[in-house]
């Protein structure tokens, strides 16, 4: 089967995955990749001896290159890959669609060849883009009244900001989980990502932002499974951050709700996590009206479909 760059770029958040992938075969115990908005923060060059001189950005839907350094070194995801691979046309393709397990051109699903009815489709969506909008609670957790609704931009940008740093650390610098978990409910913002409320309860639903949260605690290595989860074949990452605690993440994935209702996904998404990452998600995820405190993380992710704006 031919593939087409296109297909790869629908499956590689515009190519930036490209990049993080070849960038780590040269510095793997470094988080390569640094977006803010459309640009990402200066990286290190490996074929232009490692100086910090890499400038990756989004030009018209695709992350191109160039190196401050040399403006003769420049071009797309592909004439990238192709530095580390020494391959070009479809050799090329056939070796990134293999090693990013993008499945181009093979059925998707959780357990096998049959195709689930609970897999959404990730092929990216094209223009125009419907930007998912949620209710935004001010603390404490108690309070169930809405102040607003904001969208998952907005929201985006709350947490990149340093709104939320003091809290964050403070929080993090208590060691009794009693008194953090009190200090937590009683300082953080939150939202419900899941949708619009009349009050946090799953009977006042408005309407379905179209998302889920899966919350992963008590997690080792967050490097690590954030980098798992962004390149993850089944499902595209709209939103994830670090937890308030500062040892969990907060993966907010878009579902399909014509195939199947929230609880069904949840299970479905549970489930798959277990068997591909072999961890627990918390169960609180099942509630549509589930909050979600705003924590600091100056590196968290956004879709960059949704800078597009």
């Amino acid at each position: 089967m031919e593939i087409r760059e296109k297909d790869i770029l629908d499956k590689t958040h515009y190519g930036l995955n490209i990049y993080s992938h070849v960038l780590r075969q040269y510095y793997s115990d470094e988080v390569v990749i640094h977006l803010s908005g459309k640009q990402c923060k200066p990286a290190k060059n490996p074929f232009k001896d490692n100086t910090e001189t890499l400038n990756i950005y989004n030009n018209n839907w695709v992350f191109v290159y160039e190196d401050f350094s040399d403006p003769d070194f420049n071009g797309n995801p592909f004439s990238f890959a192709s530095l580390h691979y020494k391959l070009t046309g479809q050799e090329l393709l056939q070796k990134l669609n293999e090693e990013l397990h993008l499945r181009i051109g093979q059925q998707n699903n959780f357990y096998g060849n049959k195709r689930s009815a609970f897999i959404p489709n990730k092929e990216m969506q094209q223009e125009p883009i419907t930007v998912p909008v949620f209710s935004f609670y001010k603390s404490p957790v108690r309070n169930i009244q809405p102040a607003y609704n904001i969208n998952v931009i907005e929201a985006y940008n709350l947490i990149k900001s340093s709104d939320y740093k003091r809290t964050t650390e403070e929080l993090r610098a208590i060691n009794d989980k009693t008194e953090a978990r009190n200090y937590k409910a009683n300082h953080f913002d939150y939202v419900t990502f899941s949708g619009i409320f009349t009050k946090r309860n799953d009977k006042a639903l408005q309407a379905h932002s179209g998302l889920i949260t899966i919350d992963f605690d008590h997690i080792k290595d967050l490097v690590k499974l954030r980098k798992a989860l962004l390149l993850d074949e089944y499902f595209d990452t709209v939103l994830i951050f670090v937890s308030p605690s500062g040892d969990g993440l907060k993966w907010i994935i878009p579902i399909d709700l014509a195939k199947a209702n929230h609880q069904e996904y949840f299970k479905a998404v549970s489930n798959y996590i277990q068997q591909t990452y072999n961890l627990e998600v918390d169960k609180s995820g099942k509630d549509i009206s589930r909050a979600c405190f705003l924590p600091y993380d100056k590196d968290v992710f956004i879709n960059p479909k949704y800078l597009q704006q």
